[in-house]
This record gives structure tokens, C-alpha cells and sequence, in this order.
């Protein structure tokens, strides 16, 4: 009997799709409780760190259960492969190992189309490993792309299999969770990028800065994407509308919170400047416009298809706690209130998306791992 192999979107597949089976996560416990696998369903997931297997071998061997499908992850494939191995010699008959190890699972893009009819494509881009959305926008044989992830091999092999050149990658802010996919998208297609400037002046490669109003189209027409400048997440926050009817938010406009304004040090500046958005420029949105927003804090979120996009007026109506705070004042005290501290390798990630810092593929694996932190409430409010 050989330990089988399986894929971060085989794994997805499964989860989305309930079927049965345990995952077995042989990382160490730090990292297991840093960042674990994910689903829109519970998991039946343990965690026997792949040293214990090596030191208590039987002991750990009786904590996995018989007669089940065993999934198994590690920090790189070996240590699974490894594990899958000792399970297959003492008499389990269906294990396999996950290829790449977690950060193949903190790398994938999961896309869906998020519009219906309208001549055009527009696609999520769910990253579950980061809780996070990237986006497409299809029109002909063209595509342009929202925030693109490092792992541009996906975008490349989505739009070819839709017979379309990628053209345009569009920053909504200087991320600090994770590395953007654009500069490396612009040397492997000739792309060009549109960025904030706020959050660019420093950047070291070409980008063409985002005006408020301003309108981008498709060489044949299609529809329109309309600069919106939203400051407050960071100074050059940025959201773009999609055909008068879809806001692609950022981290601006979450669906059960918004983007917290403390990142950049500047904590009550910041806050100004989102609570100005919040009641100027979203509030006043049509509550018929969809937000399609950077991130999510759970699958909670994700509506009944598993795609995160919400109507504004719904998102008013949920975050009535925020939307309806009319004083800068209580708004900066909501904001000094769900206030925690940021991961520590956000600044390093804001150095490299603005090309002030570059690192090897593997260390920007470790960087990009674990789940964002970038809502300005740690729980929605449900």
C-alpha cells in the first residue's frame, strides 16, 4: 500500500464539496495554531506533531482513528509523506500527503464568477489560506485584475484558458498582508499597473497613479472601471467601480466590518480620513451597488454559492454599529477600541510591494502565510 498524494484544490474541492475525511496536520503546534486549513464547513482536523511520530511512534499512531480517509499536511510534503508512510505500515489503507505542504493551501486562488449577463466577465478570486479576494475582469480578449496575488501562474493559466492577454493590474492599496502579484505579473506579460499614488510615491517600478474619477476601459468598449479614491485603510486607498454596479473595495469596505486605519502608525490621522469615506463617499452609495471586498474574517460571510459579495444596503444594515456612528469622535473611539497589535512581518511586506525590499521565493512563502488582519473589528458583529 503507497501513501497517495493530493492538491491545495483537491483539498479545497473536498472541503467545499463535505465530503469525509480527517485531515491530519503534522506541524508543530506554534505553527498549527498560527494558521490551519479552513472551510466553509467544520473540519474534522487534529494536530500530532510529526516529531511525535518520530518519538512516541505507537502513541501517536493510536490518536489517528481507523476506518477513515486520512488527508495529510506539513510545512513542506516530506514530513506528510513521511507520517502518510508510518500509518500505511501499521495497517491504515487510505492515506495520502498534501503536495508542496501548507503553503501550496496558502497559495491557492479559488475563482468563481461573481456576474451574470452582462456581456462581461467578472471573476473572485478567493484565496482561503489568506481569507482574501483578488478579481478579474474578462471583456473580449482582454483581462484586467484587482490586487492579484504572488501566485501568477493562476491568473496566467485562468486567462488563457479564456483565450485573453492580461493588460492591466489595478492596486486598491500597499498591501501589508501579502505580496502583490503586479510587478511580477507586469515582467511576465507586459501588464501595466495602476496604483495609488499616496501609497506609492516610494516605489520603485513603473505604475500609472490612480485619479479619483477616472474612467479605464477595454480596447473594444466593454465595461467601465471608475477610479474612487476611499482614504483611511491607508492614505491612498482606492476602490474601483465596475460598471456602475460593482465595488471592488479593498480594504475598505469588508462585508461584516472595514478596513482598520492603525497600520501605518498614524492611528487617529487615518481614522480622520475613513471616518470622511465612510460617511461621504460609501455611505452615500446606492444600496443596489455589490461590494466585492479584499477580505473576509470567516466563511460566515460567503453567501450561499461560497462567493463573498454583499449589497451595500445590506452591509449598512449589518454594520448598523459602524454605519451609523455620525461623530468622529465615537468613530475613533470604535477604532481605539478594536485596536490589537499587527502581525510583525507586515512591515517587511509593505517594503517588498513597493520594491524598497526584495527576498528570495522562500521567504516570501513564510511571509504570506497565515490568515490577514486587516479589519478594523477582530469578530463581526453577529
Amino acid at each position: 500500500m503507497e501513501v497517495k498524494t493530493f492538491t491545495a484544490d483537491e483539498l479545497f474541492y473536498w472541503l467545499t464539496a463535505k465530503e469525509d475525511f480527517l485531515l491530519l496536520d503534522v506541524r508543530n503546534e506554534v505553527e498549527f495554531g498560527r494558521f490551519k486549513v479552513e472551510g466553509p464547513y467544520p473540519i474534522d482536523m487534529i494536530n500530532v506533531p510529526y516529531m511525535e511520530f518520530i518519538e512516541h511512534e505507537q502513541e501517536s499512531v493510536d490518536r489517528v482513528p481507523r476506518g477513515r480517509k486520512i488527508r495529510i499536511v506539513c510545512a513542506k510534503e516530506g514530513s506528510a509523506q513521511y507520517v502518510g508512510e508510518i500509518l500505511v505500515n501499521h495497517g491504515f489503507t487510505d492515506v495520502a500527503s498534501m503536495l508542496t505542504g501548507i503553503k501550496a493551501w496558502g497559495n491557492l486562488l479559488a475563482p468563481i464568477r461573481v456576474n451574470d449577463g452582462e456581456g462581461y466577465e467578472l471573476y473572485q478570486f478567493r484565496r482561503p489560506g489568506k481569507a482574501s479576494c483578488s478579481y478579474g475582469l474578462v471583456y473580449g480578449k482582454e483581462m484586467m485584475l484587482f490586487d492579484p496575488s504572488k501566485s501568477v501562474g493562476a491568473y496566467q493559466s485562468f486567462a488563457e484558458q479564456r483565450g485573453c492577454a492580461i493588460i492591466r493590474t489595478f492596486e486598491t492599496h500597499r498591501q501589508a498582508d501579502y505580496i502583490s502579484g503586479s510587478p511580477m505579473l507586469v515582467k511576465a506579460t507586459g501588464a501595466q499597473i495602476t496604483a495609488p499614488g499616496p501609497d506609492f510615491k516610494e516605489a520603485r517600478f513603473h505604475y500609472t497613479p490612480a485619479v479619483d474619477g477616472e474612467i479605464y476601459t477595454f480596447a473594444g468598449g466593454g465595461p467601465e472601471v471608475k477610479v474612487m479614491h476611499t482614504p483611511g485603510h491607508t492614505p491612498g486607498s482606492t476602490s474601483y467601480l465596475v460598471d456602475g454596479k460593482f465595488l471592488i473595495s479593498g480594504d475598505t469596505v469588508f462585508i461584516l466590518s472595514i478596513g482598520r486605519p492603525d497600520l501605518g502608525g498614524m492611528v487617529e490621522e487615518w481614522s480622520k480620513m475613513l471616518f470622511n469615506t465612510m460617511t461621504q463617499k460609501i455611505r452615500p452609495l446606492d444600496d443596489g451597488i455589490i461590494a466585492l471586498p479584499g477580505h473576509y474574517m470567516d466563511w460566515r460571510e460567503a453567501d450561499d454559492r461560497l462567493a463573498f459579495m454583499a449589497s451595500m444596503g445590506k452591509i449598512k444594515a449589518d454594520n448598523s454599529n459602524i454605519y451609523g456612528i455620525e461623530d468622529e469622535n465615537e468613530f475613533f473611539k470604535f477604532i481605539k477600541e478594536n485596536m490589537r497589535t499587527q502581525p510583525e512581518e507586515y512591515a517587511k511586506i509593505r517594503e517588498i510591494n513597493a520594491g524598497l525590499r526584495e527576498v528570495d521565493a522562500e521567504e516570501q512563502d513564510i511571509l504570506d502565510l497565515g490568515k490577514n488582519e486587516c479589519a478594523a473589528s477582530a469578530q463581526p458583529p453577529r
